[in-house]
Formats: structure tokens, C-alpha cells, sequence
């Protein structure tokens, strides 16, 4: 195979082009080449209208048509493949045990169950089905079951804000190529192994999670739903037992422990225990809608037709210095309630595969540090490690009573005015649940609202329209990833013996993709190692 990289063809082109492009720079008949793979595609917007999909592409050339000058001028394709890691000599022990099946807790469990390991995974909340049951009755009756929602269940949060498979995180090791052919092999669009901006849909995430949790149980892992991990058995500071619901004792000396960045009582309970874990920076802040036409319009220069709905990410440093950033961008999409404790709330945004909603939405989000948010907590009560999730706790709590347990809304133009909104401008916002226009400048602190205002009107300048008066904003985004770092040595293992923090929840992680490969990260290590932690 030889690859091919900056092939340019315009966003109208047909089947066939990509072949004779390709045929075209390696001086080859279009014949000559046996077959050709997609590897990478992105969309070059910069000299709109006029648009084009850029390929980096690998060619299987039939015998006798590679010349001397292909050889000098065009690199073979690389090998990348992932491998499972070799397994360390194994002796009998527990069976290693998978705490939260989120993305992170998910691919350790498949690789765990693919070495030969058993898993038993044990998760708070239920199965995909019932749980996306659960969220609707939520969206449509504002009944909240808080062991089942949008942040708890199978797949974690991640099933819920639509799938987005992208991540700047580097792989020497190919994991994320890993993470999006099993994604592919249990059922999403074969698009996301190439497309630069994957995305799968909510939709279609919860048949893959049924698909390979069905693979996963012919393999021998276990699968323990409405299974909560509440407490920790430990000898001379090594992992003896997982207690489950306050009542089963599990034999364990070996557990990956995944529990998402909502699971708050659990960090509780390990700071409790004396795990070791620490404050670290996160960030929170609002949701915004656009049309998404109007997206589409700033960001291709035409009308859309063939092309996807356009996306955006944009970045800002107010005049204090603090950064203020878009975060979890879905294009054609809605705002979510994603609730998961009573009298709180908070909203993310999703996409379905289609992405055929009307609007464009986004979080926008302040960045915060401990020294930020450890003041504004007023029960001094809080262990220092876990301010952040007070602070969370305060923010959703204000957001809670601002509508009366609806999605507190404002226009932004009314935001800035100091008003509240009493109707939609020139389009109406998309939400998964019931929503009341309210005073959202009372759910943030005054810091944050000024750093909100002061970045949606420097974005104005960079896509036109963003600072438009009839920007809808939903308040109040807090969970944009965990607040708390478990922390862990160079052999990924906590101050506990043998439990190994993985993902977004444990500190690691911030997105499906990132977090996905550091559960792999996590199961090698336990792999290698030997069965039970124990090489020998």
C-alpha cells in the first residue's frame, strides 16, 4: 500500500474522483490500482464559497506498477494496527473487576474480557435501553431518577452528548483507531475512521453499547447493572474487596475505577478512605443556540446542500487574563437536560446521527482553578480536594430554583441588558426538556457573566452572527469534566494497591475518545502484569 496525502477535490465530487486523483499523482492508469482506503478526510473552508474535502488516502497497486520514482517520491503506508499488549504469566486470583462502564470503564472491559480476564462490570446505574427510557420521562414529565439518567447508566455521560469522536490527544499506540473500528464493528457509520470530525449520534450509540456488551458476556465478562460501588476492603494498602450497595461484599484485588465526573458521592466516599486525590482545574458556564443556517452560512459561505451542518470552536482571553472557550459544539442539535441529583440541574447538548435539528448549539465555558472556586464555597466543611464539586453544587442549585426546576433561559441580548427575556427573538430553542426564561445572571457568580458577555461578543467578530441579540442561553453547563484527580503513580495505580483511576471522572480524560483510551491504558497495564496484579 502506498499512501497518498493532500488529495483536493471539491465537496461536489463523485464516486470516482477520489480514484482518479489518486491515479493521477502516482502517474499510474486508474486500472493499475487494485484498491483504494480513505484514511483522513477534513474540509478546507478557507476560500469560500468555494469549498473542498481534502483526502489522505492509501492505494493497493497491482504488480509491476510501481515504478522507481513512486518508490523515491511516495512513503508506504504505516503500520496502525493496535495490539493487545502480551500478558503477564498468570496464577489464580479474583477476577479483576470494572467500576463504571462509561467509555473509559467500557474499553477496559473489552479488553480485559478479549485477554481472557472475565471482567465483572459494575455499574451504578441500567442498561442503555432502559436508561434512554428513564431520560425521556425526564425531558418530557421533569420526573428525575437519580441511579438512572443522563449521566448515569451504561456508556456513561458520553451516550448522551452525542458521540463526538474527535480529541487532540496523541497516539503513538493507535488506541483511537481502535476505539472508532469497534465503534464501526458493533454498528456506527464506517465515515468516522477517516472523517476529521467523527461523530456517531446518541441514537446510534445505544445499540453499540447493547451490541458489545452482548459480546463482551460470550467472552465471560459480567454485567452487574443498579451495582453501585460504595465502599472499599483493603489490607496493608492493597485491594481486598469492592462493597457493592452498601451490602455485597465482591472478592477484588484488581479494579479499574471509572466512575464519570458526576459519580460525587463516590468521591466522597474515597476521600474518606484516605485515596489519595487532589482539586484540579475544570470548567463551567452556559449553553448557547444559534440557527443553525446561520452557522452554516458563517462558516461555509453558502447554503449547505450536500455539505454537513457546519461546527465551530472558538477561543477567547478576557482582559483578566481568564480563557473562555466553546466546548461540546453540536451541530444540529439540542440542549439537554442532564440532571442527575434533586433539587439541581444542569444541561449539556447533543446531536442525533442525522443532526437534523434547526439549531446549532454549544456550551461556552469559563475556565476555573482551584484558587477560584475554593473561594467561593462557603461550607468550610468541604475537603479541599472536593471544593470543585461544591462549587459545581452551587451553581446547579442556583440554576434549580431560577426557573423552578425548568432550563433557565435568556437571550443574550437581554443578558447584557440586565433584563429578563420575556420571548424567543427570530428562531425558538431546541431542548430535551421543559425550559422558562429567568434571571441567569443570578445562577453565575458576577465574574463568570462578565467573562461569558465579554467572549460571546469578541466571537461575534470571528463568525458572524454568533453575537446576535436573539442567542438563546441556557444555564447552567458545570459538568464540562471532573474537578477531582484520583491520583495515581507511573504504573496508573492509586494509593490503593491494585485500583487503577481511569477517564474523565477520575481526572484523566475530557471526551468519549480520551477517556476510552485511558481505560485501554489502564487494562494493559493489568494485562501485563498478570492476572490479579500478580506477575510471577
Amino acid at each position: 500500500m502506498v499512501r497518498i496525502s493532500d488529495i483536493k477535490l471539491p465537496v461536489t465530487h463523485d464516486r470516482k474522483a477520489l480514484l482518479r486523483e489518486a491515479a493521477k499523482k502516482l502517474r499510474v492508469g486508474e486500472n493499475a490500482i487494485r484498491k483504494i482506503r480513505i484514511v483522513r478526510r477534513s474540509l478546507d473552508a478557507r476560500r469560500k464559497p468555494n469549498l473542498f474535502y481534502v483526502y489522505t488516502a492509501d492505494a493497493e497497486l497491482k504488480e509491476n506498477s510501481v515504478s522507481k520514482s513512486l518508490h523515491n517520491n511516495f512513503m508506504s503506508s504505516p503500520d496502525e494496527q493496535y495490539r493487545l499488549p502480551a500478558a503477564g504469566k498468570m496464577k489464580p486470583g479474583p477476577r479483576p473487576l470494572v467500576i463504571g462502564s462509561g467509555p473509559a470503564g467500557l474499553f477496559a472491559a473489552l479488553l480485559l474480557a478479549e485477554a481472557g480476564l472475565k471482567p465483572i462490570i459494575l455499574e451504578r446505574g441500567e442498561d442503555a435501553l432502559t436508561r434512554t427510557k428513564k431520560a425521556e420521562r425526564l425531558f418530557k414529565e421533569g420526573i428525575l431518577d437519580p441511579l438512572s439518567n443522563v449521566q448515569f447508566g451504561e456508556g456513561g455521560a458520553g451516550t448522551f452528548s452525542d458521540g463526538k469522536l474527535n480529541t487532540s490527544v496523541r497516539d503513538p499506540g493507535f488506541r483511537g483507531k481502535f476505539v472508532k473500528e469497534t465503534f464501526v464493528r458493533f454498528g456506527a457509520d464506517p465515515e468516522i475512521l477517516y472523517d476529521a470530525k467523527p461523530h456517531v449520534g446518541t441514537d446510534v450509540l445505544t445499540g453499540i453499547l447493547v451490541k458489545m456488551r452482548e459480546y463482551m458476556t460470550c467472552l465471560g465478562a459480567e454485567y452487574r447493572f443498579l451495582s453501585k460501588a460504595t465502599g472499599f476492603q483493603t489490607k496493608n494498602g492493597a485491594l481486598t474487596a469492592v462493597i457493592v450497595n452498601d451490602r455485597e461484599i465482591i472478592p477484588a484485588d484488581t479494579a479499574v475505577l471509572s466512575p464519570g465526573h458526576s459519580a460525587r458521592d463516590t468521591f466522597f466516599m474515597l476521600h474518606e478512605l484516605g485515596v489519595a486525590m487532589e482539586a484540579k482545574p475544570f470548567a463551567a458556564g452556559i449553553r448557547i443556540e444559534h440557527p443553525q443556517e446561520m452557522i452554516d452560512l458563517a462558516q461555509y459561505g453558502r447554503a449547505r446542500e450536500s455539505l454537513p451542518p457546519a461546527s465551530y470552536k472558538l477561543t477567547h482571553q478576557t482582559k483578566t487574563g481568564r480563557g473562555v472557550y466553546s466546548f461540546c459544539m453540536c451541530p444540529g442539535g439540542c440542549v439537554v437536560n442532564a440532571s442527575s441529583e434533586p433539587g439541581r440541574l444542569t444541561v449539556n447538548g447533543m446531536s442525533y446521527s442525522k443532526r437534523d435539528s434547526a439549531n446549532a448549539n454549544s456550551a461556552l465555558i469559563v475556565s476555573l482553578n482551584p484558587r477560584d472556586y475554593g473561594k467561593l464555597v462557603l461550607d468550610k466543611s468541604v475537603p479541599e480536594a472536593l471544593a470543585g464539586i461544591a462549587f459545581q453544587r452551587k451553581l446547579e442549585e442556583a440554576a434549580f430554583r431560577a426557573a423552578g426546576g425548568r432550563l433557565p433561559q435568556i437571550l443574550y441580548g437581554d443578558l447584557k441588558a440586565g433584563r429578563v427575556t420575556r420571548s424567543y427573538g427570530d428562531f425558538i430553542s431546541c431542548t430535551k426538556g421543559e425550559s422558562a426564561f429567568a434571571d441567569v445572571s443570578a445562577v453565575l457568580p458576577d465574574f463568570m457573566t462578565g467573562c461569558l458577555l465579554e467572549g460571546i461578543e469578541a466571537f461575534g467578530k470571528k463568525l458572524r452572527g454568533f453575537d446576535r441579540f436573539d442567542a438563546i442561553i441556557t444555564a447552567v453547563e458545570a459538568r464540562s469534566s471532573s474537578p477531582v484527580r484520583i491520583l495515581r503513580d507511573e504504573a496508573y495505580l492509586s494509593s490503593v494497591r491494585g485500583l487503577y483511576p481511569a477517564g474523565e471522572g477520575a481526572g484523566y480524560a475530557g471526551g468519549i475518545m480520551s477517556a476510552a483510551m485511558d481505560g485501554m491504558r489502564c487494562a494493559e497495564k493489568i494485562i501485563r502484569n498478570g492476572y490479579g496484579g500478580r506477575a510471577v
